[in-house]
């Protein structure tokens, strides 16, 4: 089963806890690594939510310590870069320096994650919501990447 967010189940690209829709097979995943376990979880419920409806691109929070705290753990982040990958690749976004490097500690070793992710230079917010509609409109790896990127360029005013 996914793990929920506010009770409910975090998206699985499927609409349904534990289960993978055809639609789903092969998009690009995606991580948000942040060192609150509930910031994590209500970014990656959000950026879901605003990519509508359809088959929307796996995306799991990687939040906290293992034991509840605030920090980054190399085994949640390996744990939701599984649950996501599709074979498409895993775009990894992250908050602050720490888990920055947390995330690079784990792709130099290689074996944690999956084949083809890749650390994400964007903002944490904004690049997550990009990322997670672009990756449910079935774009490669190389387009959400961009697209995550991209969103320093957002201007508010």
């Amino acid at each position: 089963m996914a793990p929920a967010v506010r009770g409910r189940p975090v998206s699985d690209a499927s609409g349904a806890a534990g289960g993978v829709s055809d639609a789903a097979r092969g998009q690009v995943g995606i991580v948000l690594v942040s060192h609150s376990a509930a910031v994590a979880e209500s970014i990656a419920e959000l950026a879901a939510n605003l990519a509508g409806g359809g088959a929307t691109a796996p995306v799991a929070p990687a939040g906290g310590t293992t034991d509840g705290g605030l920090g980054t753990s190399a085994e949640l982040i390996s744990a939701a870069a599984a649950r996501v990958d599709r074979g498409a690749g895993v775009a990894v976004l992250a908050d602050l320096g720490s888990a920055v490097l947390t995330v690079k500690a784990l792709l130099v070793e290689g074996g944690e994650l999956p084949e083809n992710t890749r650390l994400v230079d964007a903002p944490f917010v904004e690049g997550a919501v990009a990322a997670v509609v672009t990756a449910s409109a079935g774009a490669p790896l190389d387009a959400v990447e961009s697209a995550a990127t991209e969103a320093y360029g957002y201007r508010k005013t």
